[in-house]
């Protein structure tokens, strides 16, 4: 198993130790090498690779804007000199963070945790594809995670997570996904999008106040762009 991989560095020096490094490794194939981000950017949108190592600090378009237009299966593992970018770079697709200067031992670690991410995101997929209609597999926390799709309630999206709250359970699964990849997974005879952020069980809606849906303490709006659909659902006679 091989991993297409870009190397993103406005640095010379910096670029050819990451691509010194990627031919060290026998599962990544460097695919892309570029010393701006801007001169990525068609190459990244006509054939995204698994993952790019990515510089932060570049002129014109920085790593964090870059990763922000990044195809969502793609994952980030950024390089940089600074430090304070750190907590910022778990907001987007990122699965490690390399501080300058950095081994080629830190590089290892860095690229096997997008080994271990690739593996299991081809797992889910099969899992998926292979199990019936009535159960789905989500990756939390390196761990796939099969669901009874009888039991989900609502799903609520924050950024690139989301909370997967389950009849019966306490906590919600968090996964690393997104709504609309969410979206695509779940059967729409079953589950309706109200709202930007809320996917809600149509067979779990017991009750609707004031264009809420109330799930116990927890009142999920229905927006207005999703309005009209849920109507349709609901039954023209029903007025929100």
């Amino acid at each position: 198993m091989k991993l297409s991989c870009f190397i993103i560095d406005d640095e010379p020096l910096a670029l050819g130790l990451l691509e010194s490094y990627v031919g060290r490794t026998p599962f990544l194939n460097l695919t892309g090498k570029f010393s701006s981000a801007m001169g990525a950017l068609t190459a990244v949108r006509e054939t995204p690779p698994d993952v790019i190592f990515l510089d932060i600090q570049m002129a014109e378009l920085n790593g964090m804007e870059f990763a922000q237009l990044v195809p969502h299966k793609t994952r980030i593992i950024f390089s940089t000199a600074f430090e304070k970018y750190a907590l910022q770079s778990y907001d987007v697709n990122a699965l490690h963070y390399l501080l300058k200067p950095f081994s080629y031992n830190d590089f290892l670690l860095a690229a096997n945790k997008a080994l271990q991410w690739y593996q299991l995101n081809v797992k889910a997929t099969t899992e998926t594809q292979n199990t019936s209609a009535d159960c789905i597999y989500v990756k939390s926390d390196y761990r796939l995670i099969q669901i009874e799709l009888r039991r989900i309630l609502y799903i609520e999206g924050l950024k690139d997570y989301l909370k997967i709250f389950i009849e019966g359970e306490a906590q919600p699964i968090v996964s690393h996904i997104t709504m609309r990849t969410m979206a695509e997974m779940l059967p729409a005879k079953a589950f309706i999008r109200v709202h930007r952020s809320f996917i809600v069980q149509k067979n779990k809606i017991k009750e609707i106040e004031r264009n809420r849906i109330i799930f116990g303490k927890i009142h999920i709006p229905i927006s207005d762009s999703y309005k009209e659909p849920f109507q349709e659902f609901m039954g023209k006679q029903v007025l929100l």
